[in-house]
């Protein structure tokens, strides 16, 4: 098991001894260790490893039962989080062009006017997911991969500099991943800090140079290389195995 390695850039966010959970149940840890500015860095472990536990301890919508999450000088708001597909309500009745420009809350406010610049600034981040042509139609009736360059779209505008995803490539098409993490590599390039829950280690090995391992502790973080080891991921399923008689699912791999 290795530890992350020492790094002297600036951090971006640094965990100390972190614990997160649910109804005094820990379901992440005793977790330090900091994420520098500018990282491109895939979370990866079986189910139930605690990974979409830990985005939420970082935007802050779950409170650490111990230790503390310290955003090297951003509040959680700077932060721009994209929830898993399957959290998002796509029955709310909003077409694709207000929900991407729901991006801009942070600088507009709620009811504040959106402007010349701010309307080409939805129209530019419209066109920067290929989704032209697709402004007036309700989210409900997008396919999952419409529905996910749409999130992006909003992400786009937010201009965070810490960007969070929460299994950004689940069901959707090839076409569409490939899309995103050009858009994905494009943030990394402008100096953004990019922390991405994955399941697909093929995914994860070639775009990804920084990987954390969970298993509802830190297994291994550091280059993707020396984490994706068969031994750390055999590793991870088995400890969480070990804590969840349900964990059998876990066996196909890494997730």
């Amino acid at each position: 098991m290795t530890g992350q390695p020492h790094h002297h850039a600036t951090a971006a966010i640094r965990f100390e001894n972190l614990t997160l959970g649910y109804d005094r149940h820990p379901a992440l840890h005793h977790l330090s260790g900091e994420v520098t500015k500018g990282s491109l860095l895939a979370v990866i472990g079986p189910n139930g490893a605690g990974k979409s536990t830990l985005l939420k301890g970082i935007i802050g919508s779950l409170k650490p039962l111990g230790g503390r999450v310290d955003l090297v000088g951003m509040k959680s708001r700077d932060i721009a989080y994209l929830p898993q597909l399957a959290d998002v309500d796509r029955t709310f009745p909003i077409n694709l062009y207000d929900f991407v420009a729901m991006g801009l809350w942070r600088e507009v406010g709620a009811f504040g006017t959106i402007g010349r610049r701010q309307i080409t600034s939805i129209e530019a981040a419209i066109s920067a997911v290929g989704l032209e042509g697709f402004e007036r139609r309700p989210i409900g009736t997008l396919s999952g991969g419409q529905m996910q360059r749409t999130l992006f779209a909003r992400l786009l505008l937010q201009d965070s500099s810490v960007i969070l995803l929460d299994e950004p490539f689940n069901a959707i098409d090839t076409r569409t991943s490939s899309d995103l993490l050009e858009l994905i590599h494009r943030w990394q390039s402008e100096g953004r800090t990019i922390i991405a829950v994955l399941h697909d280690m093929d995914t994860v090995v070639r775009h990804f140079p920084q990987t954390m391992l969970l298993a509802r502790e830190l297994i291994a973080w550091g280059k993707t290389a020396d984490v994706c080891t068969p031994e750390n991921l055999l590793a991870a399923r088995q400890m969480v195995e070990a804590f969840d008689s349900r964990a059998n699912e876990c066996a196909r791999g890494a997730a």
